[in-house]
């Protein structure tokens, strides 16, 4: 039977080959104090080391790792590690990417995690995809009665639940946008376009309203393919517990960046963060919305109304976080 109605062929149909942010890897020149930071403050579990790595998750992350910690003399982004919807998919996105010109190279696979297929977006962002991954299994004594907990909640800290997001510094934000459209999948959620140009996009290949931001970068720093970190971010759940952890930081000397507030675009309470070894930390959670509609139609934020998309309300932005988000008048 035929469909009833003439079909749209410009439509492009939408790729769900890529499914969610599995793994985000940070660089840390003060390990054990970064580890300080996620494991008492954040209430994150080890569950692995490997020579200069440590690997972390949130007690609602249900694979072996969503963090990983590495030494170096600088803090900063390793790998963002996606998993596709199927083995097949991982096959067909790696293809794609070659079709397309990107260089990918396999390799072995990571504490928890399969093989993996790595290539390089335009800001010089290494990231990876994968199938097999490790689900993590708790021991006896912190098995939680809720089955759809994978661990008790931690006693320590103000534990975040998971993983949400990854923010990269970009030198063109367009360019990376179309990269991930292009060859991922991945839907444009809300971007901010200032004087014809876009200045951040944030994008996602599920419902949450973003699981990556690109952030164009105005010091000159990610020119060239340097791309940096922003920030990453970690689902805290309720208003309550974004107040408890501010309390927490301030009495234990972490130096709070911004916030608590209310994000305009993504609609989060939040608070930023530097944790010990130099990495900006976001908490993000409580009223945000979720995207089901397969025909969404990004939002943009344009000079009338910037000013409300990164502080809808809380404490202004400072020149360090504004030092980032290039040509925005806030």
């Amino acid at each position: 039977m035929s469909v009833p109605f003439p079909i749209d062929e410009t439509y492009v149909e939408p790729n769900f080959d890529v499914a969610q942010l599995a793994s985000v890897e940070i660089f840390s020149p003060k390990v054990d104090e970064t580890l300080w930071f996620f494991t008492e403050l954040l209430g994150m579990s080890e569950s692995g080391r490997d020579g200069d790595s440590v690997y972390l998750r949130a007690y609602e992350d249900y694979y072996h790792h969503s963090l990983k910690v590495t030494y170096r003399n600088e803090p900063g982004i390793g790998r963002t590690t996606w998993r596709t919807s199927s083995p097949q998919a991982l096959g067909r996105r790696s293809s794609a990417l070659e079709a397309n010109g990107v260089a990918v190279s396999w390799r072995d696979g990571d504490l928890g995690q399969g093989p993996a297929a790595d290539f390089v977006s335009p800001s010089g962002h290494t990231h990876s995809m994968l199938w097999e991954v490790d689900y993590y299994e708790a021991p006896e004594s912190e098995r939680s009665r809720l089955l759809s907990r994978p661990q008790k909640r931690p006693l320590k800290g103000v534990p975040v639940r998971r993983l949400d997001h990854v923010n990269h510094l970009v030198d063109d934000v367009t360019a990376n946008r179309e990269f991930l459209q292009d060859n991922l999948g991945f839907r444009l959620r809300e971007n901010i376009v200032v004087q014809q140009r876009e200045a951040a996009a944030w994008m996602s290949v599920s419902p949450l309203v973003h699981e990556i931001a690109n952030l164009a970068d105005r010091t000159g720093r990610s020119a060239g393919g340097n791309g940096g970190l922003h920030h990453l971010a970690f689902w805290y759940g309720f208003p309550q517990h974004l107040l408890d952890a501010a309390d927490m930081f301030t009495d234990y000397g972490l130096t709070i960046d911004i916030g608590p507030g209310k994000h305009g675009a993504t609609q989060a309470q939040f608070l930023y963060v530097f944790e010990p070894g130099g990495n900006r930390v976001e908490l993000f959670g409580d009223v945000g919305y979720l995207i089901f509609d397969p025909a969404w139609k990004p939002l943009t934020w344009t000079e009338k109304d910037v000013d409300k998309s990164l502080i809808w309300y809380g404490s202004p932005l400072n020149r360090e976080f504004t030092l980032f988000s290039d040509r925005v008048a806030v």
